[in-house]
């Protein structure tokens, strides 16, 4: 009974490969599902291990078994292989045992190999997150090329892995980057995706909060000296009021800020507290008193020439001619 369970499991994953049967330019896939199919009956090791001699007529027991089900173990997986390629591979490869005909294939198609791990190296470098997307979605990303380039036989190291999803974050993250980095810290690609999901939680937490404030403070403005207040249902800052007096009624008057008086400015040396005329440093300067003496001597010679011509108009001819006064 168990031994029809377990040919029935075998026959539904052989059939992964022969869905995709392999033609040459799907080597790879053709490749990796194979090596699923051997793992699950056991038989993968006939790939990487070459059936050796066959040991003396007198030899253990042990040995000859172990010779013997490698031997059919590799004739059953050579059928497998064969039975799964295109008829032109089939008659190149016909006579060839399973340890020898996988070498062949991989030296068939290695340029395509290379040139897929070539293609796979590149985009996992370029990768790069664009600023608002998930961040979960970019790591899940990243770790499919890692996985690709894994399945072709070349795995990147832990850190270059993280060292690159690292780079490969948008600006938002630089925070997150340097706190990494300064504590030296040493994560799985697991470990790395869930921080980077709590960091991105916490971001959202932020800048919906900054939101909040901004829409508090800006709630009330003043626009042609009245308040507008917000006709939303969202919190609205209070306007600060003066205590009421009497019983309640009336409204209570809003109270200005304190504003710096401007009317006794000093336009010499822009303090408040004097006038112009009255600023220390003009006065220290002399430049005041300069003003006042230029002033005083300009008054009383324009005094002196207007009493000078008072006195000798009886004098002047001209002058009592256009007075009318006459000649005595």
């Amino acid at each position: 009974m168990a031994s029809t369970v377990t040919s029935t499991n075998n026959f539904s994953l052989r059939s992964i490969l022969e869905k995709d049967k392999l033609t040459g330019s799907n080597f790879l896939d053709w490749e990796r599902n194979l090596m699923i199919v051997l793992r699950h009956e056991r038989k993968w090791y006939v790939l990487e291990e070459p059936l050796g001699e066959a040991p003396p007529a007198n030899a253990p027991a042990a040995a000859r078994n172990a010779h013997k089900k490698h031997s059919d173990d590799l004739l059953d997986v050579a059928c497998l292989m064969l039975a799964t390629m295109s008829p032109d591979l089939q008659a190149g490869l016909i006579n060839t045992n399973a340890y020898d005909m996988i070498r062949q294939l991989r030296d068939m198609f290695q340029t395509q190999a290379r040139t897929e791990r070539y293609d796979a190296t590149k985009a996992f470098n370029e990768c790069k997150m664009i600023k608002g997307t998930s961040v979960s979605d970019h790591v899940m990303k990243m770790k499919r090329h890692l996985d690709h380039l894994e399945r072709l036989g070349h795995p990147v190291p832990l850190q270059l892995a993280t060292d690159t999803i690292l780079n490969s974050l948008s600006d938002d993250y630089k925070p997150f980057v340097v706190n990494y980095n300064m504590n030296n810290m040493e994560k799985t690609i697991a470990e790395l995706h869930s921080m980077l999901k709590t960091a991105e939680l916490n971001m959202g937490t932020k800048g919906k909060t900054k939101d909040i404030l901004m829409v508090k403070d800006g709630g009330v403005k003043k626009r042609n000296g009245h308040a507008s207040t917000s006709k939303g249902k969202g919190p609205v800052q209070a306007i600060q009021s003066a205590p009421k007096k009497g019983k309640g009624k009336g409204k209570g008057k809003k109270v200005k800020p304190n504003k710096a008086r401007t009317e006794n400015r000093c336009f010499t040396c822009n303090e408040v507290g004097h006038w112009r005329q009255n600023c220390p440093k003009r006065h220290e300067a002399g430049s005041y008193d300069q003003l006042l003496n230029n002033s005083y001597k300009c008054c009383r010679l324009k005094v002196a020439q207007i009493f000078d011509r008072v006195a000798n108009i009886g004098r002047d001819p001209q002058l009592r001619l256009l007075l009318g006064i006459s000649h005595k």
